[in-house]
């Protein structure tokens, strides 16, 4: 029996398109928690770019019949679009290094048929500190005790 996916269709789609352009991206946040095993629950999937004007991420759009959203005043670059609208476009993270360094050492993680870049847990937690925003400390000792269970299902 296959295991249910926490994605729809159009957004495993959306993903596909994006890992066949060859657009480097990676899954961060307290998704990418989630899919590495930590107890956490989010309502947005971040993705983190290198680069918004990357061709693939215009193909990847089109092929869900989506479009990027340019920043404007305060609103920050986004995704419209069914399927889409999941996502937020992450540039920068709190605390880390750069997007080079940090892909370097990600996680490949199995989803629907393709193999997605997820930051690693303890970059996660290392953002998480560095941003001290109220909802970060709330989920840091949760990520905290899911990195030690993680590391000990590693060890043993």
């Amino acid at each position: 029996m296959r295991k249910p996916s926490i994605f729809t269709e159009n957004e495993i789609r959306f993903l596909r398109e994006l890992v066949k352009n060859r657009v480097p991206f990676m899954i961060v946040g307290l998704s990418a928690a989630a899919l590495q095993g930590a107890p956490v629950v989010t309502q947005d999937v971040d993705l983190w770019f290198k680069n918004l004007a990357h061709s693939g991420i215009g193909k990847a759009l089109r092929k869900v019949d989506s479009v990027y959203v340019p920043p404007m005043g305060l609103n920050p670059p986004m995704f419209a679009g069914d399927g889409v609208d999941l996502f937020d476009i992450v540039l920068n993270m709190d605390g880390l290094e750069s997007f080079d360094k940090e892909l370097k050492n990600a996680v490949e993680i199995p989803l629907e048929r393709i193999r997605v870049k997820v930051l690693p847990l303890d970059r996660i937690l290392a953002s998480k500190q560095a941003a001290n925003r109220e909802k970060d400390r709330l989920t840091i000792p949760v990520l905290k005790d899911a990195l030690v269970a993680i590391r000990g299902r590693k060890g043993s």
